[in-house]
């Protein structure tokens, strides 16, 4: 607006003063600065763009193919344009680097009527996550520089990279539990190997459950009584505020958390046990735009800003994967865990509050901590009081700090586990530092 209004003023006061030269000048000029706008904007509202992904659900390590094609469907020549497709910059800057990028997502060139332009990239994901691919940002303008337009086009694509499962050795497949073990408070599941006593028979009961001494000794059918097996299934809760992290340790420290979590969760799972998810950490889901997708901007930060991912969000309540058991709840469970990310919304001991009447009585709760204050032991030893069983594993590196937490939770009297690497995690269930 600089432009045109001083070029009025000089149109004006030569028109006043009768200077035609100048006058003409400033006709120029006018005409230019017109004609280079309708015509900045006329080349950026032809362009259409697309782009493909070879896939959106990947594991760490695995590469994504990315093609984005960008086509003029005006029938006038574009001089330039500029493409990116947009990655999240977190993702990128951060070290060690969550992805890795192979090839150009940037590019520019000159399109005939009806031309187009391919760029072709990889991804390779590092770390475990939910990743916005896109959307194009398209820039153009007049060839003096006087006026650039820039566009939001195509949607993103989503990418979920799953979190690393590790196996557990020395699963516990005698009792069927991975982590400790408690009687059930009611006979949903019984154990053919413990006989409890012995009742009459009664219609329906099958021949291998018949007590054939105690019918032979009393002349009447009598059936087996089995005393029940132990508890089925685990509900892992994931403490995932962020003042549980020190930074000195991000994001290595968050991450053998998270694989913790998936690796009891694939390991109780595999056992065909019900086994559920909780944690106070964000889904990054709620962070997605849902508009924004093939606007005109006046400048390349806006462009970006409202194409990305919300830095923030208001959510407060727990992340939750109710406790059951079927081919599909591994795959809710790691999705969730792919999702998560770190908040300073619930503190576990508020989690643990908001969520105690939802965990099942016969399955075994699961804490996985990376700091242990005193109200996160107490509500930990709660729940043991409350008749649940409830194995704590520590996520720490810092050897002299983790005696301190640890203490923390054995004077609960709770299973405690500490895992200080993915190697230590593989050994999980073959150590136990106190057993009560």
């Amino acid at each position: 607006m600089r432009w045109y209004l001083a070029a009025v003023l000089l149109l004006l006061a030569a028109l006043v003063f009768r200077l035609g030269l100048l006058a003409y000048a400033m006709y120029a000029l006018l005409a230019l600065l017109i004609s280079s706008r309708l015509l900045a904007r006329r080349w950026v509202e032809g362009l259409t763009a697309t782009r493909e992904c070879n896939r959106l659900a990947a594991e760490i390590g695995e590469k994504v193919a990315v093609v984005v094609n960008v086509t003029n469907t005006g029938r006038l020549p574009v001089p330039w344009v500029l493409l990116e497709d947009l990655l999240p910059r977190a993702a990128l800057v951060q070290r060690p680097p969550r992805l890795r990028i192979t090839g150009k997502r940037l590019a520019i060139s000159m399109l005939a009527p009806h031309g187009r332009k391919t760029m072709f990239y990889q991804l390779n994901f590092e770390m475990r996550g939910y990743y916005q691919i896109g959307p194009v940002v398209l820039e153009s303008g007049d060839l003096f520089g006087l006026h650039r337009r820039y566009r939001v086009a195509t949607e993103p694509h989503f990418v979920l990279v799953y979190p690393k499962v590790i196996p557990l050795a020395g699963f516990d497949l005698a009792s069927r539990r991975p982590i400790g073990e408690v009687r059930m408070t009611h006979r949903l599941y019984e154990d053919p190997t413990r006989i409890a006593g012995v009742r009459l028979y009664q219609a329906g009961d099958p021949l291998n459950r018949v007590h054939w001494k105690a019918t032979a000794r009393t002349t009447v059918l009598h059936s087996k009584i089995y005393e029940p097996s132990c508890i089925a299934g685990a509900t892992v809760l994931l403490d995932f505020h962020k003042a549980s992290y020190a930074p000195r340790h991000e994001p290595v420290r968050s991450e053998l958390a998270v694989t913790t979590a998936a690796s009891l969760s694939n390991a109780v799972y595999q056992l065909g046990q019900q086994i559920g998810f909780v944690t106070n950490g964000r889904d990054a889901v709620d962070r997605i735009r849902q508009e924004g997708w093939d606007q005109e901007f006046r400048t390349r930060a806006s462009a970006r800003g409202s194409a990305s991912m919300s830095d923030t969000s208001d959510r407060l309540a727990p992340v939750i994967v109710p406790t059951r058991r079927g081919p599909e709840q591994l795959r809710r469970i790691l999705e969730t865990l792919a999702r998560v990310e770190l908040t300073d919304g619930l503190a576990f001991s508020q989690l643990i509050t908001e969520v105690t009447g939802r965990l099942p009585a016969d399955a075994t709760v699961i804490a996985v901590l990376a700091d242990v204050p005193p109200e996160t032991a107490w509500a930990l030893g709660n729940l043991r009081r409350r008749g649940l069983a409830v194995t704590a594993v520590l996520v720490s590196f810092d050897e002299f700090e983790s005696h301190d937490l640890l203490g923390r939770l054995i004077a609960e009297g709770l299973d405690v586990r500490h895992v200080t690497s993915e190697a230590s995690l593989a050994a999980l269930c073959q150590r136990q530092l106190v057993r009560w």
